[in-house]
């Protein structure tokens, strides 16, 4: 059975993240844990370029 994707809470994020595999804060699924705590210190969601989302900035 395929995986249930999401879209990243995170409001500038492109990403999509299974459910099972999910940073959830606040009932709300996130890709990493960056996205979920909202980039306080403006790293990236995944590795640079991984992705290909600007959401840290």
């Amino acid at each position: 059975m395929p995986a249930v994707l999401t879209k990243c809470a995170c409001p500038k994020c492109k990403c999509e993240v299974p459910q099972v595999g999910a940073v959830v804060s606040n009932g709300l699924s996130y890709c990493s844990e960056a996205c979920a705590s909202g980039h306080p210190n403006y790293e990236p969601c995944h590795p640079t370029g991984a992705c290909g989302c600007d959401c840290a900035t």
